[in-house]
């Protein structure tokens, strides 16, 4: 398969700031992810960028790891081209996203009321070879019944009670907005009240589309849409806190999780890639696009949220959601916590996209 005439060949000179980034942690992200690839390889995307040309990086990566930043450039000088992605329309675009750690309960009590619950029993996977006539193309979960597959409880039935008795419950949060943010980024620290860390992530969800609360707190003209950010909503739902329902309902989507571990404090959690998100250098992007492993330099020129200077970074395709769709799209990853929380909240910035292309593919743009 050719390149896709969306990629555009350029030089490393081209690239804005691309002499001042540290490569090294950028190397560390791409290293993780060539360790798990002989294990499980990655699946190429549509635009391209064959898995199997990264064999020669990847085993490159796997040898040693640099020392210094400049053997860290010279390695990904080497391994790969630049290939600017064009936008299908108008510029790219970057939002952020984070691992909140909030505080949580192993048992339900007066205070900790609001539960993360696992997989159920009942919710299968769907597509087109067993998808009942009729039911929405886009679901790719139902629910298992006598009647066969049908559509799955959604939000607002969840969490009336549709499925209580079950034993779901993996752990309990005192607020239902930070148990709402947690279904939204996909994953949590939970910091439990018995004293240790544990952490969640993404095992399924209900299946029905997402609808943000920003969107329709916009449409209601309760916040301007200029002004929606992860703050901004928050600071709406602690003025009306009896109109949480109402909203957070209006997404149909729920997220179930499984349990993992915190294997190193400083990394986040194991991702769509299948490697532990790196702060400041993990991207999710378009998975049926672009190929995970992938490195993206980002040019975000009006973003300073991350070091209060332009954001110009390499990042590499570990991740990807439901809302990253197109080809100059991505949601970078700030870490854990609150702190990391703030810059991901107000990060919506216009950006240019450079593909690093291994080598074995230069030329094969049109």
């Amino acid at each position: 398969m050719p390149l896709s005439p969306l990629f555009i060949e350029k030089s490393f000179d081209d690239l804005p700031g691309w002499g001042d980034d540290d490569l090294l942690p950028a190397f560390e992200a791409f290293r993780r992810s060539a360790f798990h690839v002989p294990v499980k390889p990655y699946r190429s995307g549509a635009l391209g960028v064959d898995f199997g040309a990264f064999a020669a990086a990847y085993a490159e990566a796997r040898s040693a790891a640099p020392a210094s930043r400049p053997e860290a450039r010279a390695f990904f000088e080497r391994q790969f081209v630049p290939m600017l992605v064009r936008a299908e329309s108008g510029a790219g675009l970057v939002t952020g996203f984070y691992e909140p750690q909030v505080e949580a309960s192993p048992v339900r009590t007066e205070r900790f009321v609001v539960p993360l619950l696992s997989r159920p029993a009942d919710l299968a996977d769907v597509d087109d070879a067993n998808r009942p006539q009729g039911m929405d193309p886009y679901l790719a979960f139902a629910r298992r019944t006598a009647d066969g597959l049908a559509e799955y409880f959604d939000r607002g039935a969840i969490e009336r009670g549709a499925l209580e008795g079950q034993g779901l419950e993996i752990a309990w949060l005192a607020d239902k907005v930070d148990a709402f943010f947690i279904h939204v980024q996909g994953a949590a620290r939970l910091a439990m009240t018995d004293g240790r860390l544990r952490r969640v992530t993404y095992a399924a969800k209900s299946g029905q589309r997402f609808t943000g609360p920003g969107k329709v707190l916009s449409e209601l003209g309760e916040i301007p849409l200029a002004e929606v950010t992860m703050q901004s909503i928050r600071a709406w739902f602690k003025a009306h806190p009896r109109r949480i329902d109402e909203i957070l309902w209006r997404n149909r989507s729920y997220i179930f999780f499984r349990e993992a571990d915190v294997e190193d404090a400083a990394l986040g959690p194991i991702a769509a890639a299948k490697v532990p998100l790196t702060p400041g250098r993990s991207v999710a992007v378009d998975r049926l696009l672009h190929t995970f492993g992938t490195p993206f330099y980002i040019d975000a020129p009006t973003l300073t949220a991350f070091d209060a200077k332009p954001f110009r970074r390499l990042m590499i395709a570990q991740d990807t959601g439901s809302a990253i769709t197109g080809p100059a799209r991505g949601d970078l990853f700030a870490g854990s916590g609150d702190a990391a929380g703030e810059i991901a909240g107000v990060v919506r910035n216009a950006a240019d996209f450079y593909a690093l292309v291994p080598r074995a593919l230069a030329g094969g743009a049109r």
